[in-house]
């Protein structure tokens, strides 16, 4: 069986830094250790802006500058760059490119964990399951952060509507 887990924009930006959320910190000890245990394949997301973000329609309405590439708020949370083999620079939510890469990758299973759960992990998720129909797509729910716990369960429950299977 063929598997991936995707990293979803474990950034410092997201964990402590311009969008620092506790939620997102709460989960990195225990995403660290899923990660460093993960046997198969892994790709890390990256939220990704330039200098001009709040010229753009998400910055209009999350007029938060962040994640702006080269920045240190950009980079990958220090304890999981020793497990970034493979990273997607994605524009906004979710990447057509990863999508694109599952199906050409033939995979089995998809697992993917990180933040903002409502946000990009629910958009990668409905794009792996749009691009790759027959893989079975997961999301570990203690694996992933919000920005409230209610926003947080709200979006696995529209995950599962769409059979992602909720972990």
């Amino acid at each position: 069986m063929k598997k991936l887990l995707i990293v979803v924009d474990m950034q410092k930006d997201f964990v402590d830094g311009a969008l620092a959320n506790p939620y997102a910190q709460a989960i990195v000890p225990a995403v660290t250790e899923f990660v460093k245990n993960w046997k198969d394949d892994i790709l890390f997301t990256r939220d990704t802006h330039t200098e001009a973000y709040m010229d753009t329609l998400e910055g209009k309405k999350i007029p938060v500058i962040h994640c702006v590439k080269g920045t240190p708020g950009w980079e990958i949370i220090d304890e999981l760059k020793p497990y970034v083999k493979d990273v997607i620079d994605k524009p906004v939510f979710g990447s057509w490119e990863l999508g694109e890469r599952v199906k050409a990758a033939g995979y089995d299973e998809v697992t993917l964990i990180g933040v903002c759960t409502g946000i990009c992990v629910i958009s990668n998720a409905s794009i792996v399951r749009a691009a790759s129909p027959e893989t079975n797509v997961k999301v570990m729910k203690d694996l992933c952060a919000c920005i409230t716990p209610e926003t947080h369960q709200t979006a696995l429950d529209a995950m599962k509507t769409f059979q992602v299977d909720v972990l």
